[in-house]
């Protein structure tokens, strides 16, 4: 189960790198390669959001069938663990969530530029009428 977050966890570390890369300034040129390479990686890039979607399900699912500890019956123990849990199921939360954000805004970021540089070449072109 462990395996699934991690691979998530390089997933948002990643998108985080790309996005800071995609905002931070640079010469024309150079965004203009750091774009058309995230370009390049946004279809295939895709098949996290299904996966991040599927771990949110199967979030919903284990916090539904949970076992609650919050009486007096329950040890010291049971009820770390049972906070704990929930840590780490709120962490997975924002870990799917941000997944899908970092994507999103990835793939704005490059349709921005994209659009940019089209108005760019028409401007040029009327000009040069």
């Amino acid at each position: 189960m462990g395996l699934q977050w991690v691979i998530l966890g390089a997933v948002v570390a990643a998108e985080a790198a790309v996005a800071a890369l995609l905002i931070l300034p640079a010469p024309r040129v150079i965004k203009s390669r750091i774009v058309a390479l995230a370009s390049l990686f946004l279809q295939p890039g895709a098949g996290i959001l299904p996966f991040a979607a599927f771990q949110l399900l199967d979030l919903h699912w284990k916090n539904e069938h949970r076992l609650m500890c919050t009486s007096d019956v329950c040890t010291i123990e049971e009820r770390t663990r049972y906070e704990k849990s929930i840590f780490k199921a709120q962490r997975n939360i924002i870990l799917c969530v941000l997944a899908c954000l970092l994507y999103w805004c990835i793939f704005r970021i490059c349709k921005y530029h994209e659009e940019l540089r089209e108005l760019e070449e028409a401007e040029k072109r009327l000009k040069d009428q």
